[in-house]
């Protein structure tokens, strides 16, 4: 049992890692392409418990604003991805995972969302993007995802490891998803984020 504990840890705590900061890159694309074209944020929603959303009010650049969101929402984590690489970073299978998570889920959302509940998919819709479009960002990302995911299961205590893990991929994953819960919640305390 304490095997297979040791091998649930880091998979759950490595999820939710990656579910919450995937969020933090893609709502960063929005803001920083916001406010490179002149326009403002009213509010960003980044909490634990929430789906995030950029609220953005003057908005010069429509197009770029919310396509930047998906854009850097891959593009960031990749470069990331690369520079740990090149620097033969330990635990590179880590930033291998969080760059195919953010790919297969930015990808999905673009390709695949719905097109009529004010989601970054129907503004793209609105704005006069096609569904093609949408699909020839999205299906590549998550091709591209689940190429990087591809012969990571073992690091994961999955197929050969028979759920065996390394001892300091359980305390990262944990040290990583605890970080993250408490910069949200205290940014969001301090009313620098929105929580709703």
């Amino acid at each position: 049992m304490k095997g297979r504990m040791e091998q649930i840890i880091p998979i759950v705590s490595f999820l939710g890692f990656c579910w919450l900061a995937m969020q933090a890159v893609h709502e960063f694309g929005h803001v920083a392409a916001t406010v490179v074209s002149g326009g403002t944020v009213e509010q960003v929603v980044l909490h634990p418990l929430t789906i995030s959303r950029t609220d953005v009010g003057t908005n010069p650049h429509p197009v770029l604003e919310i396509w930047a969101g998906a854009v850097a929402g891959v593009a960031l984590p990749l470069l990331v991805l690369v520079m740990a690489w090149a620097v033969h970073s330990p635990g590179l299978y880590l930033f291998r995972f969080f760059a195919g998570f953010c790919c297969v889920a930015n990808g999905t959302y673009i390709a695949f969302g719905p097109s009529d509940t004010g989601m970054d998919t129907e503004i793209m819709l609105l704005l006069g993007a096609s569904r093609w479009q949408l699909l020839l960002f999205g299906v590549p990302a998550i091709a591209l995802g689940l190429y990087l995911w591809h012969g990571l299961g073992p690091h994961f205590g999955l197929g050969e490891a028979k759920g065996r893990v390394s001892r300091s991929a359980v305390l990262v994953s944990l040290a990583l998803l605890s970080m993250t819960v408490i910069v949200e919640l205290a940014l969001w305390k301090a009313g620098i984020l929105a929580g709703s």
